[in-house]
C-alpha cells in the first residue's frame, strides 16, 4: 500500500460481552448510536489525500464486521470489513450557511455493523470554494477513543492487520463446532454473572423501581413517531483561555468541561427539585493494544449550577470521589455482561429505561487530547473540526419517553477546546438558533469567549 507503515497485531476475534451488548441493543431497539467527525477545509478539500485515507480506514478498528455466532445464544465474533466503496462526493454546491444541514443529512444514511458498511465518507462542496467531509462510523463498531485512534493512523499512513477473519470463512459445521466449544468455555462467567447482577439490583432498588414506573407501557403511534433532527451547535475555544479558566477556579481542564455542561443544563431546565443538575461521564477503560469497540463504564456526579462559575472545588471532589467508587466496583458492573447472550431482544428494549437513573442527566463526553493527525485526512490541516454523537432514527416520543436529550462533548487539539452541543427538550422551542443562545450564554457564565458554528 502506498506511503504506508504495516504494524501486524493479531487478535482475539471474539466479541468482547460489552461489545455484545451493544450490538444487542442495536438490534433490539432497531437504532443505534453514531459518531460523526466533521472537518471544514475553507480552500477545499484534497480528493486524492482523502481517497488514500479513506483506503487506509480499512485498516484500523474500523475496519470490520460482526458476524453472529451459529447457535442463538453463542458469542459473535469480528470478521475483516472487505472495504470501501468511493468516497461520496455530492454532485452540487451548497452555500457555507448550509453545511451543517448536510452534516445532519450525513448522519441519516445507513452505517451497519453486521451488514456494512461500518463507516462512510461523505463531501460537500461549497459555493465559492470549500469542501466539508463528514466521517460516519457505527458506534458499535467504535467509540470515539477507537474512531479517533483510527482517524490519526489512517491520516498517518499507519495500516494495522489484525488477522480478523473474512467473512463467511466458515463452514456451518466448523462454525457450530467452535461456537460450541467457546459457549462452554465461557460458561464460567455465568454464576458470578448472576451474582453480580442480584447484587447491582439489591444496591439499586430504589432507583430501579423509580426507573419502572417511569418508564409505563409503550406509548401508542402518533405523530410523535416520526425522526426527528436533534439540534446541535459546534465551536471552539482558545486552549490557553480555557486552562486559565480552569486553574482559576480551582479546577483541572476536564472538570471545567462538565462544569460547562452544567451550566448549558441548567439554562435548558435540566435541574433537579434542589436546583442540582445530574452529570452522566462516560469513562474509557481502554488499555494499550485494547481492541474492543465499546471499553466503557461511567460516573454520575450532582452538580449544583449556581456554584461552578465562581468555584468548581466541589464539583472536582465529587467527580474524583465518583471515580474512586468505580474503582472498587468496575469488576462487579462488568460482570452480568456475560448474560448478554442470553438475553431476549425483548428484554433488551425494556431496560433502554432502566439503564437510566431517575431524572435529567446530562451527557459530557470529553475525549480529551488527541493527535494533530487528526485534523489530516486529506494530508492538509483542515480549518475548522468538530465530533458529535446521537442516534439516526430517534422520535421525539422516544426523546420525550426519555425525559430529552443532552449531550456535551469535547476534544482538545491544536491548541483549542472543539466542542459540539446537542439537545432536545419536550415543550421547549428545539432550533439551532435557540441552541446557540443558550450554549453562548453559557460560555458567557465562564468570561470564556468561543467561535459558534
Amino acid at each position: 500500500m502506498e506511503g504506508t507503515d504495516r504494524v501486524t497485531t493479531p487478535v482475539d476475534s471474539t466479541l468482547a460481552y460489552i461489545d455484545q451488548a451493544s450490538f444487542l441493543a442495536l438490534r433490539a431497539l432497531g437504532r443505534g448510536p453514531v459518531i460523526q467527525y466533521v472537518w471544514i477545509y475553507e480552500r477545499g478539500v484534497d480528493l486524492d489525500g482523502l481517497r488514500r485515507f479513506h483506503r487506509h480506514l480499512q485498516h484500523t478498528l474500523l475496519g470490520r464486521l460482526i458476524e453472529r455466532s451459529s447457535l442463538p445464544f453463542g458469542r459473535h465474533r469480528w470478521v475483516a470489513y472487505q472495504g470501501p466503496g468511493d468516497v461520496d462526493v455530492a454532485a452540487c454546491e451548497r452555500s457555507r450557511d448550509q453545511v451543517w444541514d448536510w452534516v445532519d443529512e450525513r448522519s441519516f444514511v445507513p452505517v451497519d455493523p453486521e451488514f456494512g458498511p461500518p463507516w462512510h465518507l461523505g463531501v460537500q462542496p461549497l459555493t465559492g470554494g470549500g469542501d466539508v467531509v463528514s466521517l460516519a462510523v457505527s458506534h458499535t463498531i467504535a467509540d470515539a477513543v477507537a474512531g479517533i485512534m483510527s482517524i490519526a493512523d489512517a491520516a498517518d499512513g499507519l495500516t494495522r492487520e489484525f488477522g480478523f477473519p473474512d467473512s463467511a470463512s466458515r463452514n456451518r459445521r466448523r462454525g457450530l463446532r467452535q461456537d460450541v466449544a467457546l459457549t462452554l468455555r465461557s460458561a464460567r462467567d455465568i454464576p458470578g454473572a448472576f451474582s453480580a447482577a442480584a447484587r447491582i439490583a439489591r444496591d439499586q432498588r430504589d432507583d430501579l423501581s423509580t426507573s419502572v414506573k417511569a418508564a409505563g407501557p409503550p406509548r401508542p403511534g402518533s405523530s410523535g413517531d416520526r425522526a426527528v433532527v436533534v439540534p446541535r451547535i459546534y465551536g471552539s475555544i482558545n486552549a490557553s483561555d480555557w486552562d486559565d479558566r480552569a486553574k482559576a477556579l480551582g479546577a483541572t481542564r476536564n472538570v471545567l468541561f462538565t462544569g460547562l455542561a452544567t451550566r448549558v443544563g441548567y439554562r435548558l431546565g435540566r435541574s433537579d427539585d434542589d436546583g442540582r443538575t445530574l452529570l452522566s461521564v462516560p469513562v474509557s477503560q481502554r488499555t494499550e493494544g485494547d481492541t474492543r469497540a465499546n471499553p466503557l463504564s461511567g460516573i454520575t456526579v450532582l452538580a449544583d449550577p449556581a456554584r461552578v462559575c465562581t468555584d468548581l472545588t466541589d464539583l472536582r471532589a465529587a467527580t474524583k470521589q465518583a471515580l474512586v467508587e468505580l474503582g472498587e466496583i468496575h469488576e462487579t458492573l462488568l460482570a452480568p455482561l456475560a448474560l448478554t447472550p442470553f438475553t431476549p431482544k425483548v428484554v433488551a428494549r425494556r431496560l433502554e429505561n432502566l439503564v437510566l437513573r431517575v431524572g435529567k442527566p446530562i451527557g459530557c463526553s470529553n475525549i480529551g487530547d488527541i493527535p494533530d493527525a487528526v485534523n489530516r485526512p486529506d494530508g492538509t490541516d483542515a480549518d475548522f473540526f468538530a465530533v458529535r454523537g446521537g442516534e439516526a432514527g430517534i422520535t421525539a416520543n422516544t426523546l420525550a419517553r426519555l425525559g430529552g436529550h443532552l449531550l456535551v462533548s469535547a476534544a482538545r487539539m491544536r491548541d483549542k477546546v472543539w466542542f459540539s452541543v446537542a439537545s432536545w427538550e419536550a415543550n421547549r422551542t428545539n432550533t439551532r438558533a435557540a441552541l446557540a443562545e443558550v450554549v453562548a450564554a453559557a460560555i458567557a457564565d465562564f468570561g470564556l469567549a468561543a467561535h459558534l458554528e
